[in-house]
């Protein structure tokens, strides 16, 4: 697999710790307290912080898909739940409502896991990288060199003067690619051939461990608060607890266990990436917070412009046009006989209505036509034993 990592993951690293380490140690030359810029372990592992700022940096779009990923599975997952006891005997079914439900939703599961594809080889390849300055053992993948050919093999884009460089930088007395549980007879890497070791396992052991504690303390920070944004009905999953427990504790305990294992470049390395990470997971989820509340914000001023206003009384749309409060009534709207006043505040002459047949209204009714009333409304038939017309009451006070 060189072939492929070496160019895509492994030379690009490299190529980045390459540059820092020569923007520092310019910088370092006009420092009079910087002596010999180019192996010195401050300026080396500046290098190292400002490497893995770059790759975070350049992982920040997917990491924040990610998490918006994960927010979006626990935002579906009752819906899902829904969908698999509807369709519990008729698996097609239920894949074809699955896909449609994400489609609905804009969910791709595919385009979610993508980010963590694409972050997990590029902070493998750092380990390496920073790894491979050391190339004594057998450990890790090591290639077993000896001393001397360790300080003559180059590493990716770093030349053999270069590494030696990086080999003898010291980070408070202590190589950078030390670490605790090193065998003394390899710490002829960090020194030239036939010259005294300048320092001691206590050396190592007194950097390391202060980054141990850090990084697991860190990485127990960083569990917590992404646990605290998971739905109540994901952390009773199971499944879930179990992992939750492994991110809240084992992980920790871990590094505090195999911190032995690893060179100090790598302590240094992932207390950079999770005190990054803590302040990019306030950033994020403060930022999506906002982003919740603004579109909640937005729900209730749509439902509240919908609802009716105070004194105008709700009218069914299929009916009618809903009266909206505020607006003028039209001139042709008016009862007959009765002025309403123009845009330009005169006053209009009223309105003369006919009737359906074309009548003007007093006109006497037609042969065949009922009397209507002024107002367009037919006027009652008389009825017999009084309550009729007018002329009903005068012939029955006649008799």
């Amino acid at each position: 697999m060189s072939f492929i990592t070496d160019p895509l993951v492994y030379y690009p690293i490299s190529g980045i710790l390459w540059f820092w380490h020569k923007i520092f140690a310019f910088l370092g030359g006009f420092l009079p307290w910087v002596e010999a810029p180019d192996s010195n372990g401050a300026i080396w592992t500046l290098s190292v912080i400002f490497l893995v700022v770059t790759l975070r940096i350049l992982l920040f779009w997917p990491a924040a898909k990610q998490i918006r990923f994960s927010r979006k599975m626990q935002e579906m997952q009752p819906r899902m739940k829904e969908l698999q006891k509807r369709y519990k005997n008729d698996r097609e079914k239920l894949a074809t409502e699955t896909r449609k439900l994400q489609k609905a939703e804009g969910f791709n599961p595919v385009l979610g896991c993508l980010p963590m594809f694409i972050q997990i080889p590029v902070f493998l390849g750092l380990f390496h990288v920073l790894r491979s300055f050391n190339r004594m053992g057998n450990n890790f993948g090591a290639l077993g060199m000896t001393a001397e050919e360790t300080r003559n093999t180059g590493n990716y884009v770093f030349n053999a003067d270069e590494v030696q460089s990086f080999l003898d930088a010291r980070l408070f007395g202590s190589p950078l690619s030390a670490f605790i549980s090193q065998p003394i007879e390899q710490f002829q890497a960090f020194v030239d051939p036939g010259a005294a070791l300048d320092f001691q396992r206590w050396n190592i052991i007194v950097v390391a461990i202060p980054l141990m504690i850090i990084s697991a303390v860190t990485t127990h920070l960083n569990a917590r608060i992404s646990l605290s944004r998971q739905s109540p009905e994901a952390a009773a999953n199971p499944q879930a607890k179990i992992m939750n427990q492994l991110m809240l504790w084992a992980f920790p305990i871990g590094i505090l266990v195999t911190g032995a294992f690893w060179p100090l470049a790598i302590l240094v390395y992932m207390v950079t990436n999770n005190l990054w990470t803590l302040g990019q997971q306030y950033y994020l989820f403060e930022k999506m917070a906002k982003e919740d509340d603004a579109a909640a914000l937005k729900r209730r001023e749509e439902q509240k412009s919908l609802a009716p206003r105070v004194g105008v009384k709700p009218v069914n749309p299929k009916r009618g046009r809903p009266a909206v409060a505020g607006t003028a009534v039209a001139p042709q709207a008016t009862a007959a006989g009765v002025a309403s006043p123009d845009d330009d505040g005169t006053t209009a002459a009223p309105a003369v209505v006919g009737h359906a047949d074309g009548s003007a209204p007093g006109s006497a009714p037609r042969p065949g036509q009922k009397p209507q009333r002024p107002g367009g409304q037919r006027t009652r038939p008389a009825q017999k034993g009084g309550g009729g017309s007018g002329k009903g009451k005068k012939k029955k006070r006649k008799r």
